[in-house]
């Protein structure tokens, strides 16, 4: 089995086509999307690219998914948090209007696909073993971490895990580091990747292969500045010269755990 690991789209159709049709390309008999396929400028359309793939396809909850869906739910919309749930530090309101403008996007056509989402899958991939993809950590899909956080602090969580390979996003930077006795490889993002444009994704059987994709970065961000999200001139900037990775590995490295 050869499965392709996208996490981290955010609603950037432009880069999740260049993708597919790489992904399409190798042959996969899989795609994982990681979560975080929304928030994003195009939420209808990547929502409905992604259910309707030619390509047998497989959903685990982001933080961003779990947010819209807390929000879909709660009686009182500024109780939403981080987490997706009423605990925690609540989001402050550019980031709760985002939310609220995808739950409209989501509703209704495709709130029942989204809360039907796990929170983790396991494959057995030839030439690997077992895999566990999650978002965050296999317990959280806020739990942040980079190639730079101590291993003392994320062998608590590791240990725990009973499979060779975890494969991860959230953080928006591919790395590939062993914990413990366990392999953990960040995906990257496919529609909003620090460091470097383009798009970032995971190919997975008989080997691991960190792959990247370039795509027309002017004309997606104008099809993003044209949308009605509500960070969108935000969001146009950062694809066409993201953050920089020294200044995202130390704000990540700092909140880890």
């Amino acid at each position: 089995m050869r499965v392709a690991a996208l996490f981290d789209v955010h609603a950037n159709l432009p880069a999740l086509d260049a993708v597919l049709e790489e992904v399409r390309a190798a042959q996969v008999d899989l795609v994982v999307f990681g979560g975080d396929v929304v928030p994003g400028p195009m939420t209808r359309e990547t929502l409905s690219r992604v259910l309707h793939l030619d390509v047998p396809a497989k959903f685990i909850h982001g933080n961003g998914e779990l947010a819209v869906l807390a929000l879909i739910e709660a009686p009182d919309p500024s109780s939403v948090t981080y987490t997706g749930t009423t605990s925690g530090a609540p989001l402050p309101e550019p980031h709760r209007e985002v939310i609220r403008w995808t739950a409209q996007q989501v509703q209704p056509d495709y709130t029942e696909a989204l809360a039907s989402w796990p929170k983790t899958v396991r494959l057995e991939i030839a030439g690997i073993g077992e895999v566990l993809f999650c978002h965050g950590t296999p317990y959280s899909e806020t739990d942040a971490f980079t190639r730079l956080t101590p291993e003392d602090v994320l062998l608590p969580v590791f240990d725990r895990v009973d499979v060779p390979l975890v494969v991860c996003g959230h953080t928006h930077m591919q790395f590939d580091r062993t914990i413990g006795t366990t392999r953990v490889v960040n995906a990257g993002s496919v529609g909003m990747p620090f460091a470097r444009t383009g798009a970032d994704w995971l190919l997975l059987g008989p080997d691991v292969e960190l792959r990247h994709t370039s795509y027309d970065l002017e004309r997606a961000a104008e099809r993003i500045r044209v949308s009605n999200y509500p960070q969108a001139g935000e969001m146009a900037a950062s694809i066409m010269e993201p953050p920089s990775e020294a200044a995202m590995l130390e704000l990540f490295t700092r909140i880890s755990f």
